[in-house]
């Protein structure tokens, strides 16, 4: 009976235990203390936070809630995600940032038949309504935007940033009505987006009705917002620096800095009043916002305010082991998406079976995100729009793809400044019209106002229903004054004129790297002696030479070179196949004794072929390979059966110069001055190796040796790789060979060359000095 009645008091006991206990672990897990991160903008100097973040992941601290604004916005959008502190490390470390933020799309992701003119100006405006647009933004972050949304996949579903992980906000301004705006839901991707876009360096990002920018105009670190939003403790991460005083104003970029940041310099005391515990990274940060190229070390600097606070951190830690936490893990990703609308916004009429057809993008079929970037990029390689972005539509249910591009205007005007110290300097000027003759087309009129000017016409329209179908029309033309030279030395000097009109039809094989095709073009050629020969006479008696001709050619190219000025990586191959239709040489001498000769000659073939690769060796070292040959086939005629021989001088191959000449059948040679030596058949080896030193300065240590033939292919093929002699001689065939160095720079008015080469037989050093874009060949 006792026993029973003890039984019963022990049961109760326990039980009474048992309520109090569990009721007190139900009131701890309902009191657990909101805990907010919040992390300031800061461009470059944001790179700082990341530090943070791993401390947090080792320490087993799981924020409640994110606030982030500009380049912490990114940071904190990305660890709200699941991402964890090392991977956005690796991201950071890792990413190529001249890429992310020179904005221009990769070389090897223009459209086969846009890569001639793809970034051959200094600068590019669009003209609109009478008026130049040189639009609202300095930098184009196209591909920063492109790796934001791309990174962001894990939250494409995700509409409100309470369903993340970590619960996200990010600040914005609203550059119209001069607001706050806090980014609660919608794309991620957008949201981090719209909250860097630094006014006037990055462009605006529409929403809603009006235009979001930097959120840093108004409140740069929002701790504010995160204690509006229940905080209970709150972690601040601050890269932010102090307003400079009277004596440190000392520049108009930090006068202009502060007065973009004055109202949130303002806030800035309090907010960081608010915080339990604040890593102040200002006073070791040594880098400006602009540093990005130096993101090892500021994430190293960020290190140092971390661990000022890691007791702090830490005494945080032991509180919340009270807790259950949140799990911090990326939600699980699709690897493939349907889509059950496609909606294409802001494209027009003129444009959009283009971008249908390059994008490839249909409803109901599964695209990886591989494929989604890869259709974004051809239709960035169309070169028509400034910017494009993709961002998911969710409607009555349904799941679909927004595509959205901002068009360039369909006039723009473009222009550059060349110089080299051979030609001269000269202003280049390009008028740029799209779809003013039908759609998908493009029209250019280009300029070189010189000394010895150039001038080029071209009409170029895609169809089919790829629209890999494309026709392109030119006329081009050239004033020269031509050297002559004989064993390497200058001789005289003669006006040469060049005209072509060329025809040509092609199809793309690879809407991004190669076509074929075929033409038909008339070459005139001028040349006159540049003193009039009855003040002095020339060496070579001459009083006029013309030679016109028309040819029927197939093509072949094929290129995935990533860069125009420097590639890194890539293959060029060129093949053109050309039969003379029909020529006709006229000259005239000095000597009134001699007869004028006017008459047609025999037609020939060429065959041109021609190789580049380029080889990544290291992260700044690039190997050159290239194979350049010309084989020109005299056809047979019993009337002028010497005739082409001794005057086809303007079907020849030129070779010469560091300058690519608009003329095809021109070809550069260092140390060798341009077009300077003229030949029938040549095979063109050269070898570099482009050391990037630092940023944009390159070393290109080269060596160029061709076997070249000045008579029939007959004659040359035997000996072509036995040549010997001294090539001046114009012994058949004869070796040429150069080795030298090339300096360049990339800097704000182009490419900067200086090229000091050693040429076979003349004993002397050639140098050569080029600045800034010349017109360069079409194709």
């Amino acid at each position: 009976m006792i026993q029973n009645i003890q039984s019963k008091i022990n049961l109760s006991l326990f039980l009474f235990l048992f309520c109090v206990g569990f009721s007190q672990l139900v009131f701890a897990q309902e009191n657990k203390p909101k805990v907010a991160l919040v992390l300031s903008g800061g461009g470059a100097k944001g790179i700082a936070h990341i530090r943070t973040l791993q401390v947090l992941d080792s320490l087993h601290i799981v924020p409640d809630l994110i606030v982030g604004n500009s380049m912490g916005s990114i940071v904190g959008g990305l660890y709200a995600m699941g991402y964890s502190g090392d991977s956005i490390a690796s991201l950071t470390k890792n990413a190529n940032w001249e890429k992310l933020l020179g904005g221009r799309v990769s070389l090897n992701k223009v459209g086969a038949e846009e890569k001639s003119e793809y970034n051959k100006y200094l600068i590019e405006l669009d003209f609109k309504n009478g008026n130049i647009n040189t639009g609202l933004y300095i930098l184009n972050d196209q591909n920063l935007r492109e790796f934001i949304s791309f990174l962001a996949v894990p939250s494409y579903e995700i509409e409100e940033f309470d369903d993340l992980p970590i619960p996200f906000r990010a600040v914005a301004t609203d550059i119209i009505n001069g607001e706050e705006v806090i980014l609660d839901h919608g794309s991620l991707a957008v949201a981090m987006r719209a909250s860097m876009s630094i006014p006037g360096v990055f462009s605006p990002v529409r929403h809603k009705n009006t235009l979001l920018v930097d959120g840093g105009l108004l409140n740069n670190f929002p701790a504010d917002i995160a204690k509006n939003l229940g905080a209970d403790i709150i972690i601040g991460s601050d890269v932010g620096s102090d307003p400079k005083t009277i004596e440190s104003l000392t520049s108009i970029s930090a006068l202009l800095f502060q007065g973009t940041m004055m109202n949130s310099n303002k806030k800035r005391p309090a907010n960081r009043e608010l915080c339990d515990i604040l890593i102040d990274h200002a006073p070791y940060l040594t880098h400006t916002t602009s540093d990005f190229f130096k993101a090892n070390a500021i994430y190293e600097e960020g290190k140092i305010a971390t661990n000022q606070q890691i007791d702090a951190l830490v005494a945080l830690s032991e509180r919340l082991k009270n807790y259950e936490q949140r799990k911090h893990e990326l939600p699980a990703t699709k690897t493939e998406f349907v889509f059950d609308s496609i909606v294409y916004q802001d494209i027009s009429q003129s444009n959009l079976a283009l971008v249908k057809a390059r994008t490839a993008i249909q409803p109901h079929k599964a695209y990886t995100i591989q494929d989604i970037e890869d259709g974004l990029g051809r239709a960035m390689g169309t070169t028509i729009f400034k910017d494009i972005e993709f961002t998911r539509l969710r409607e009555d249910g349904k799941f679909g793809l927004i595509l959205k591009g901002v068009e360039k205007s369909k006039h723009q005007l473009k222009g550059s400044l060349h110089f080299d110290g051979y030609r001269g300097a000269g202003l280049i000027m390009n008028y740029t019209g799209r779809n003013i003759i039908g759609d998908a087309s493009r029209s250019l009129i280009t300029l070189d106002i010189a000394k010895q000017p150039k001038a080029r016409v071209q009409y170029q329209k895609n169809f089919g229903s790829d629209r890999d179908w494309w026709w392109r029309t030119e006329v081009f033309g050239q004033l020269l004054e031509q050297k002559i030279f004989l064993e390497g030395k200058t001789v005289d000097e003669v006006k040469l004129n060049y005209f072509e009109f060329d025809n040509q039809i092609n199809r793309n094989l690879s809407s991004l790297k190669s076509y074929v095709g075929f033409g038909v073009k008339h070459k005139y050629t001028q040349l006159k002696p540049t003193i009039d020969p009855e003040v002095k006479n020339n060496i070579l008696s001459l009083k006029k030479y013309r030679f016109s001709t028309y040819e029927f050619y197939a093509q072949f190219n094929y290129s995935n070179l990533n860069d125009v000025l420097y590639p890194t990586n890539g293959r060029h191959i060129q093949a053109v196949l050309s039969r003379a239709l029909h020529n006709n040489i006229h000259v005239t001498y000095i000597d009134p004794n001699v007869m004028v000769l006017d008459v047609p000659s025999n037609n020939y073939t060429k065959l041109s072929l021609g190789f580049e690769e380029r080889v990544p060796l290291a992260s700044n070292l690039t190997g050159i390979v290239s194979l350049n040959s010309g084989f020109l086939f005299e056809g047979y005629s019993k009337q002028n059966e010497f005739l082409f021989s001794t005057f086809g001088y303007g079907a020849k191959y030129f070779l010469g110069g560091n300058i690519i000449d608009p003329r095809r059948d021109n070809y550069t040679f260092s140390g060798l001055t341009e077009s300077e030596l003229a030949v029938s058949q040549f095979i063109k080896v050269g070898f570099g190796l482009q050391i990037k030193s630092i940023r944009n300065l390159f070393f290109t240590p080269h060596f160029e040796i061709a076997s070249v033939g000045y008579g029939t292919f007959n004659d040359y093929l035997p000996n072509a790789f036995s040549a010997k002699g001294k090539w001046e001689n114009y012994d058949d065939p004869s070796l040429l060979a150069s080795v030298g160095t090339m300096v360049s720079y990339k800097s704000i008015l182009g490419p900067v060359n200086f090229d000091l080469s050693w040429v076979n037989s003349t004993n002397n050093l050639r140098f050569f000095i080029g600045i800034g874009f010349p017109l360069n060949r079409s194709n």
